[in-house]
């Protein structure tokens, strides 16, 4: 009995790769012969395997093999320090009475110096018109010249563009200012977090896609306490508002020197043809000892990363922004878009105007300034959190769970707002933001950071970020609008009843999110690109199966020509550039 049931066991594992063999053979177009079917399966099988290792991979194996990833990760996006440093300086601003005294007028009403809402709406809608200018202009700058060279340009303008600010002499210049320099920071925000995602493996991408955020709390944190110093030795000084515009120079020199020395995106290297300078940057991306398993893993690598693009690019992918609006990507430019929107309608504004809005809620200036250094330290701390929660929660878990608690503290936060004000309903009301800090710096604000660049194809994903952060930062252009006269005494003076309106929203990107939001953990872009494909439903991502690499398929989509490139790509010698490279490759063989 044993023995009849081992034979019709082999028998079977025989059976299965016949009729495999002969579905890809009718798949074939019919001028292919066997020998590049052969040897284009081979290279299949390896790209396979590939993605089996890489699923596989732990943390701890990860960074054994590419500390390199992180390190060069952790340079390009430390750039958003200075973002992050500014825009929460010049809302700080508002509470600084220096400079209140130097740019605003009084209010005899309440007897204070006080910087318009106008003004406020004006100063904060420049600095989002500057940085939707500037990721527009991100997407072409880096399809064009790489992430490296355009971050290093960015930079140089930025520390140019500082010197109209420190050197102002009215508010009209600061606005000036604060225009041109949003428009590197909007090449930050698009390649800094789009080369973690490219550059890292999947056991990582969430740990350095996130950091981008964490780069955002150091900005705003150090921004806190260079104000809170201001504030307490240099309040009749100009130097008060100068010194801390002054030091956004800091930044610039290290960082640049930093990009320059860091290895190009291998995934853009591919997608214009260079595979040897693709296989050159993994070289120095990965840190594996054997010398031939490392060129192995090269090999490997560009492999996948070819089969990838030239799948997206079999369907006539080319890499235009209408292709984000097209029926094969729109989905996912909608789910880019609205993860992004989501993090700036939900109350994050708040955090932004923190000491602005604890000096509104009743606490004084210098208490404001000392919750608004604990409310970042609590930003970092939640990072951690969040680099924690992401070894068992998935993306989208996290992002739902973090929308779910900021609802619920707007809306305490909102109805605290129409009780008789006292010192301790201050307390009580800054207390709710700084738990409310915790919370959206260890789910949605980072967990945003690793969602936007997984969701869109490689072929359109620079420009489908470019797309979700300027519809960003026209949410950030709404918030600059409203901000204001929530907040400002001479207008609405909402204070603390601020939370109903964001509750609101909050409200609905919570149930937006358990609708549509896929998670897309444990997946590498081969699998997400897959799944999109095949029409998944988001609550179905997670427990769905696909193979991204499936012979017979790629066999349809591939001509004689594709079919023999593929089958003999070879990182270390393998030189094509453009098509003319590809045809000689085709006759050679």
């Amino acid at each position: 009995m044993n023995k009849i049931e081992d034979n019709d066991s082999s028998a079977s594992e025989l059976d299965v790769p016949k009729a495999d063999n002969e579905h890809i053979e009718n798949a074939a177009p019919n001028d292919v012969d066997d020998e590049i079917i052969t040897r284009f399966l081979g290279a299949s099988d390896e790209v396979k395997e590939g993605e089996k290792q890489e699923k596989e991979m732990g943390f701890k194996a990860a960074i054994k093999a590419y500390p390199k990833c992180a390190v060069w990760s952790v340079v390009l996006s430390t750039g958003l320090i200075m973002e992050g440093y500014d825009t929460c300086l010049l809302n700080a601003m508002y509470a600084l009475p220096i400079f209140c005294e130097r740019f605003g007028t009084y209010d005899t009403g309440s007897k204070v110096w006080e910087i318009s809402a106008k003004w406020q709406i004006g100063l904060s809608m420049c600095v989002n018109c500057g940085e939707i200018v500037g990721l527009q202009m991100s997407g072409w700058f880096a399809d064009k010249f790489g992430y490296r060279y355009t971050l290093i340009g960015s930079m140089f303008f930025l520390a140019a563009f500082t010197f109209i600010i420190f050197f102002a002499r009215n508010i009209a210049m600061i606005a000036v200012g604060q225009i041109l320099c949003g428009i590197p920071w909007g090449f930050f925000q698009t390649l800094a977090v789009s080369y973690a995602s490219e550059v890292c493996p999947l056991a990582l991408r969430y740990y350095l896609t996130s950091y981008v955020n964490v780069c955002w709390v150091f900005g705003q944190l150090f921004a806190s306490g260079i104000m809170k110093n201001s504030q307490e030795r240099m309040e009749h000084s100009d130097m008060g508002w100068r010194l801390p515009f002054g030091l956004m120079w800091i930044w610039p020199v290290p960082i640049s020197i930093g990009i320059f020395l860091a290895p190009e995106s291998p995934w853009w290297l591919v997608k214009k043809n260079r595979l040897a300078q693709a296989a050159n940057s993994l070289r120095r991306l990965l840190s594996i000892k054997d010398p031939n398993q490392k060129e192995i893993v090269v090999d490997t690598m560009v492999k996948r990363m070819k089969f990838t693009g030239d799948k997206e690019q079999a369907k006539g992918d080319i890499g235009t922004y209408w292709e984000c609006f097209n029926k094969k990507n729109w989905r996912r430019t909608r789910i880019a878009s609205m993860v992004w929107i989501g993090q700036n309608l939900t109350g994050s504004t708040l955090m932004g105007y923190s000491t602005y809005f604890y000096e509104k809620a009743g606490l004084s200036t210098s208490f404001s300034f000392d919750f608004s250094i604990i409310q970042y330290c609590l930003g970092i701390v939640g990072a951690v959190l969040s680099w924690i929660m992401s070894n068992s929660m998935g993306r989208a878990t996290i992002y739902i769970s973090g929308m779910a608690i900021q609802t619920v503290l707007l809306w305490i936060t909102g109805i605290l707002g129409f009780v008789h004000q006292t010192t301790a309903i201050g307390w009580a009301v800054g207390s709710l933001l700084l738990i409310f800090t915790l919370i959206y710096d260890s789910t949605v604000g980072p967990v945003t950071y690793c969602i936007v660049p997984e969701i869109p194809s490689g072929k359109v994903r620079t420009k489908t970020v470019v797309i979700a952060r300027n519809l960003y930062n026209i949410a950030g252009i709404f918030n600059a609008v409203i901000t204001p006269y929530q907040l400002n005494s001479t207008q609405w003076d909402w204070g603390a009843k601020s939370g109903i309106f964001w509750a609101c929203f909050a409200t609905f990107f919570l149930a937006w999110s358990i609708w549509d939001l896929p998670e897309t953990k444990g997946r590498t872009f081969a699998d997400i690109d897959q799944l999109f494909e095949e029409h998944v439903s988001a609550r179905k991502f997670k427990s769905t199966d696909v193979d991204p690499f499936n012979n017979a398929k790629m066999i349809q989509q591939f001509d004689k020509t594709k079919l023999n490139e593929l089958a003999n790509i070879k990182a270390e010698n393998q030189m094509a550039e453009n098509d003319s490279d590809i045809e000689k490759a085709s006759v050679a063989n």
